[in-house]
């Protein structure tokens, strides 16, 4: 018995990875109050799927959820911005973050990166700064992704019919990012 106990702890202890993720980063901000963070599920879209392409659906039927965590920047938070904005660019350094596309702007820029492989991606992440505004952190979560898979579902966003007022703490937020 006490072998299997001590089986399970060993197993528990080193499946337990020490490594900062973007998931951890979300789980530890969820309740500070210098962050909003918002979790929409497909049901959010209010998608009629009978005028959708094919292509479209299955990009719909491949969508879980969505994490979105926003932290605007204010006089009065500059050094914790400054930190936040580290810890973010540190952890999407991990190698598990591949990069598909990045942008510089004068004000800022923005990365969108996945973890998985081109033909199952579990999870895109978009990274947006605004040197001025502040930093927002979305993570589309799916099973069997692809980037056509994003770029249709951006198709489908535009054609969802979602009640904006959910959005509305993040509006207020991230006004001009």
């Amino acid at each position: 018995m006490k072998a299997i106990v001590s089986c399970l702890v060993a197993l528990m202890v080193f499946s337990c990875t020490k490594e900062p993720s973007i998931q951890k980063y979300f789980v530890q901000k969820t309740e500070d109050p210098n962050f909003v963070a918002l979790d929409l599920s497909p049901s959010f879209l209010n998608v009629n799927e009978a005028g959708l392409s094919a292509d479209s659906k299955k990009a719909l039927e491949s969508f879980e959820k969505m994490n979105i965590l926003a932290m605007r920047l204010s006089e009065d938070n500059k050094e914790a911005y400054k930190k936040e904005r580290a810890e973010v660019n540190t952890i999407l350094k991990n190698e598990q973050y591949q990069e598909l596309m990045h942008f510089n702007g004068k004000g800022g820029g923005a990365s969108i990166k996945f973890v998985g492989d081109e033909n199952n991606i579990e999870e895109f992440i978009l990274f947006a700064d605004s040197k001025d505004l502040g930093f927002a952190v979305i993570r589309v979560l799916g099973e069997n992704m692809t980037p056509t898979d994003i770029m249709n579902f951006v198709d489908v966003l535009k054609q969802s019919n979602f009640d904006s007022d959910q959005l509305k703490p993040l509006q207020d937020v991230m006004k001009g990012i």
